[in-house]
Formats: structure tokens, sequence, C-alpha cells
């Protein structure tokens, strides 16, 4: 029997991850480099990737680039392919939370959300897959939220983005499982970043949220290594359509 640690190996693959400027994108950038993955990160400020970069060394690139503007996503995708060969591994951690109350949500505000939250995740997939198919292996993890099944204030257009994450997962793993390609989901719970800043900025809150855990705090970046590596590695072979809570064991209680 193989080491079972080899399962973890990212050697040789190449992965492309949105929204990597911060917070969980940046994480998940830095922790499959560190598993020997070749990184592209792709966000659309370019000082925070060339600063990722450098970090990362010789086996990262970067692409500045707005991931929800689908008028140059050909131009995108050549971009992403250009360091290191078309991506095995595609995350899409890029979102956005306008915070607006249903009674003031606002129709820019709706489409800016549902273009980056669930349309960019697929039509992305959607151009980077037919090389995962000629390769017969290729991983997608999408992001979901504790608002793919929970209703939060302010939440109704980011909510309904995530509730269609879910579901796109699935309908991804029904089209494109049969050719190696696994497609699920990481549903974080409340970690740092600039996402979620404005609830970390309440102490009160950020005290209540983790309470409401199964654990008793709130994530830290760290703790989503090893499930964003078991997504994207061949530990993950037969898993394909799911949505995994990274919570803490909030949606338990």
């Amino acid at each position: 029997m193989a080491d079972p640690r080899s399962l973890f190996d990212l050697t040789g693959k190449v992965a492309c991850i949105t929204g990597a400027s911060s917070g969980l994108g940046r994480r998940a950038a830095i922790a499959l480099s560190s598993a020997g993955a070749r990184v592209v990160s792709v966000a659309r400020r370019a000082d925070p990737l060339q600063s990722l970069s450098a970090e990362i060394g010789a086996n990262a690139a970067h692409v500045a680039a707005d991931v929800a503007d689908r008028a140059n996503l050909g131009a995108l995708s050549d971009a992403i392919c250009e360091p290191f060969g078309s991506p095995d591994i595609l995350i899409h951690a890029a979102g956005v939370n306008t915070r607006q109350p249903a009674d003031e949500v606002t129709a820019e505000g709706w489409d800016q959300t549902l273009a980056l939250n669930l349309s960019t995740p697929f039509f992305l997939s959607q151009a980077l897959v037919p090389a995962m198919k000629d390769k017969g292996w290729g991983r997608i993890v999408n992001f979901a939220s504790l608002q793919t099944t929970r209703a939060f204030p302010g939440g109704i257009a980011y909510g309904a983005s995530k509730a269609g994450v879910g579901q796109l997962t699935r309908a991804m793993a029904e089209a494109w499982s049969p050719f190696g390609i696994t497609a699920n989901a990481i549903g974080p719970g409340f970690f740092p970043t600039e996402l979620t800043q404005a609830v970390f900025d309440d102490a009160a809150l950020t005290d209540r949220n983790a309470a409401q855990t199964c654990i008793g705090r709130n994530g830290h970046l760290e703790d989503m290594d090893g499930p964003l590596l078991f997504l994207c590695s061949q530990a993950s072979a037969y898993v394909t359509g799911q949505v995994l809570m990274v919570d803490g064991g909030f949606t338990a209680k």
C-alpha cells in the first residue's frame, strides 16, 4: 500500500485560485503551493497578488483581472493558462456581500452579487473544463457559506447566490465527474477576512458567533488548509457534488 500521505501531494498539478489577494483565497494559494502545486492567483488588485507571488516563489504566478467581467473571459482564461499550462485545480474564492437589507436591495447590488458569487464560478469553470477533460482529471472547489442554508439579516442577495452555489456544485458534478473532474464546495463559518470585517468589528457579535459553534470559537485561516487539500487532491477521488461545512459545528446547532 502506498503511503497515504501521498494522496495529498499536489506535485505536478496547476491550481488557479480566484479572490487570492486576501482572506481564504490567499490562504488557499499558500496551502496548495506548500503541497507542491504551481499556483496562479487571480484578483483585481495587483499589489497584493505580487506580494503573494513573491512569498510563494518560483511556483507562483498571478493575473490581475475582474473575474466577473464575462466579456473578457476568453482573455482571462488564456492568461491563467499562460504561466504553467491549463489548471488541474480551480478554486472559486472570489466573492462579495453587499449586506443590503431586503427592503433596500438595489438592482446593481443584486446583479453584482449574483455575477461574482454564482455566475463567475460556472462560466470560468466552463472555459477551463475542456482541458481537464483532456487530462481525465480535475478538481473544482466552489465557496458556499453558512447562508447556503441559513438566512442572515442583510443577506438576501448573498444568501440567494450561495444557495445557488450549493446546487451549482451538484450540477457540475453531474455534468463533469464522468470525465474525472470532481466538483465540491466548502462552506466556511466565520473566519477573519475582508469579507467578514464588518462582523469581526462587532466584538459582541463575534463572541456570539463563536458561542454558536460546537467547538466554541471562530475560524482561524489555517483551519481551511486540510479541507482544501483534501478536496483538491487524490484523497477525495470518490467525493463529488458535496458541500463540506468548515464551520466549527455552527450549522450543527
